[in-house]
């Protein structure tokens, strides 16, 4: 009897801790910081090392100190912002101007711009910062083509040509970039060091692939898609794995190591998030509600906060597209709980 008793009492404090764990699981909205400015926004960046975000929106970058959500800096002057990245060992931010095909480059500690450099194609969009090979990957939307600058001479050294336009990229920290080819539904990987296009793989059933994330120590990549799948591919063989669902218009994604889960910022008004249970195996274990037009997506991997953008809407009528309510822009902060 005693030993029956105990045993029940063993598995009661077992299923109490398990309780216990899967209620820590989960994320909230922790803050929603608000801006100024009404103009349009796209890709976000955190530079973890300093607990900043950067942000895009229209004319300027606004650089926010993740703890507070105050604006610990401004680079403005600039023409229809779409992406950011950071080289923190070099104290040099780079960003991406769709409007005037430039790459402007700033001080990381001053937000004093250096220099701009036009790019070797139209409509510079995705910018990506390799630490490996010290290249900036810039990403050109409307001529299916990659213009590769020496992030310490700030010269362009390289064109790649693709085969189709290009929007998101990841790099594995070991020569290997990879981006999402949207109009081809596909991913290629390019060789860092000889600027060679090495493989293209297709990525059916998902279309239009935009975000994408990657998990260097399983070699996961995930393709965000048009059509409400996350396309889970082999880095190292570019072998299908799996899809899941994830929602709509989703146009970023992220991937935290250490949690082992990959986020998809969908512009209805929410993110999914998906655990990555071993290299094979994934579940979507949430739904976070956000904001509709929060469809891109940056994520800090040492505090595991999510960070997205949006602002509120007036209500559609017919079809005509709903008009941005002034004042209303903020980054919205989602932590896990």
């Amino acid at each position: 009897m005693k030993k029956i008793t105990v045993v029940l009492i063993l598995l009661l404090t077992a299923g109490f801790v398990y309780s216990q764990n899967i209620a820590k699981e989960g994320y909230k909205i922790a803050n929603k910081f608000k801006l100024e400015g009404d103009e349009k926004w796209d890709y976000l960046f955190s530079d973890d090392t300093s607990s900043r975000v950067y942000v895009s929106h229209g004319t300027m970058v606004q650089v926010v100190d993740q703890s507070n959500g105050k604006v610990v800096g401004k680079i403005t002057g600039l023409d229809g912002v779409h992406g950011i990245a950071i080289a923190p060992a070099l104290n040099k931010g780079f960003i991406t101007t769709k409007n005037d095909n430039l790459v402007t480059i700033f001080d990381t500690k001053t937000f004093a711009v250096t220099k701009k450099i036009e790019v070797t194609g139209k409509s510079p969009d995705a910018i990506l910062f390799d630490s490996f090979s010290k290249k900036v990957f810039v990403f050109n939307g409307h001529s299916n083509n990659v213009s590769v600058m020496n992030a310490e001479t700030n010269e362009i050294v390289a064109t790649i040509d693709l085969t189709g336009n290009p929007e998101a990229a990841a790099t594995d920290g070991k020569g290997k970039i990879y981006v999402n080819l949207e109009s081809a539904s596909s991913v290629a990987v390019i060789n860092a060091t000889s600027y060679k296009v090495e493989k293209v793989w297709p990525i059916a059933p998902g279309t239009e692939p935009t975000g994408l994330a990657l998990d260097n120590e399983t070699h996961r990549l995930f393709s965000a898609c048009a059509n409400k799948l996350l396309i889970v591919l082999d880095s190292e063989t570019g072998k299908v794995i799996t899809t899941l669902p994830i929602g709509e218009k989703c146009d970023g994604a992220a991937f935290d190591p250490a949690l082992k889960c990959v986020y998809t910022s969908n512009g209805e008004g929410t993110v999914t998030v998906v655990k990555e249970v071993s290299k094979d195996s994934f579940v979507v274990s949430e739904t976070i509600k956000t904001q509709k037009g929060a469809k891109t997506i940056t994520l800090n991997k040492q505090t595991h906060h999510i960070y997205a953008t949006s602002a509120d809407f007036e209500a559609q009528t017919g079809t005509a597209k709903s008009k941005l309510i002034p004042g209303t822009f903020v980054v919205i902060d989602i932590a896990p709980l």
